[in-house]
């Protein structure tokens, strides 16, 4: 069992920048490959970035590809998602997830999840 708790979400103006953190606790982390999805309001959950559980590899949804940035500490159990030029688009609840694959860009490829961590980017 993996358990996995975000945070670093909040109320951002369009143009800046945010860090978000997932925190993980429970079976060894670095056995996992990690996951960012994201879900705005009426809108299905979404594929941002994942990460392999080296760190050596990483792939990023279009929408976000130059602007966001998954990297991990797998000496502090956690993953994060440094994310640029926020557009109002970006608006959604991120989530962090956790996959036993090398690398997942479909929800059903991961194992755990997070409770997620609100993004507001405002115009």
């Amino acid at each position: 069992q993996v358990q996995l708790v975000e945070s670093g979400g909040e109320l951002v103006q369009a143009g800046g920048s945010l860090r978000l953190s997932c925190a993980a606790s429970g079976r060894s982390f670095r056995n996992y490959a990690m996951g960012w999805f994201r879900q705005a309001p009426g809108k299905e959950r979404e594929f941002v970035a994942t990460i392999t559980w080296s760190g050596g590899s990483t792939y990023y949804a279009d929408s976000v590809k130059g602007r966001f940035t998954i990297s991990r500490d797998n000496a502090k159990n956690t993953v994060y998602l440094q994310m640029t030029s926020l557009k109002p688009a970006d608006t959604a609840v991120y989530y962090c997830a956790a996959s036993g694959l090398r690398m997942a860009t479909m929800l059903s490829s991961y194992d755990y999840w997070g409770q997620g961590t609100q993004v507001t980017v405002s115009s």
